[in-house]
């Protein structure tokens, strides 16, 4: 869900987030005020005090949001059902800033699931930044890895941050260029 409109919100407990854009950790006080100005992927994006802080989906209790639902996936379920899954998963992780997911922006270069002797599956992901100094990157990174290894069978998500080839707006989707005006 993304929010268009600025969503009062009051944090009803101290709160971990991220400032946004520089990636440093805070907590947030119970009893701050603040706004909703992102809601995409099941992390919050908030105004608060002048400063854009990064909620994630798990604190959304925090502000009075439900935790994002457990995934499902059959149990005899093929590599090829987990790498759709992988896929779906990667559109739920957006930059805070901007209200496109990472796969529309360009950012992932691939990611590819692998069986395990165990019954388990690693997958391996590379992925860029739309700049490499963003202070959100390493924030990015571990927003991947945690969605990846919320399906089942997936017991180790390995996520490289690479600059080669750099990133270019001919990179995103051709919705994300005519949202964002960018062709």
């Amino acid at each position: 869900m993304y929010s268009r409109a600025s969503e009062p919100v009051q944090f009803e407990r101290d709160c971990p987030a991220v400032m946004v854009p520089q990636g440093d950790a805070v907590t947030l006080p119970a009893g701050s005020y603040g706004y909703i100005t992102q809601a995409l992927g099941g992390s919050y994006t908030v105004f608060v005090d002048g400063n854009l802080f990064r909620i994630a989906g798990k604190d959304g209790d925090a502000i009075g949001k439900e935790p994002p639902p457990a995934l499902e996936l059959p149990a005899d379920a093929s590599d090829d059902e987990v790498e759709k899954l992988v896929w779906r998963q990667l559109r739920t992780c957006f930059d805070p800033e901007i209200p496109f997911n990472i796969v529309d922006l360009g950012l992932i270069y691939s990611a590819e699931v692998q069986a395990r002797e165990d019954g388990q599956r690693q997958v391996e992901v590379k992925m860029t930044l739309t700049a490499p100094g963003c202070g959100m990157g390493e924030i990015l990174v571990d927003d991947v890895r945690s969605k990846l290894e919320m399906i089942p069978t997936v017991s180790e998500a390995d996520v490289e941050l690479v600059f080669d080839p750099p990133w270019g707006r001919h990179m995103m989707s051709e919705a994300a260029r005519l949202e964002t005006g960018m062709f």
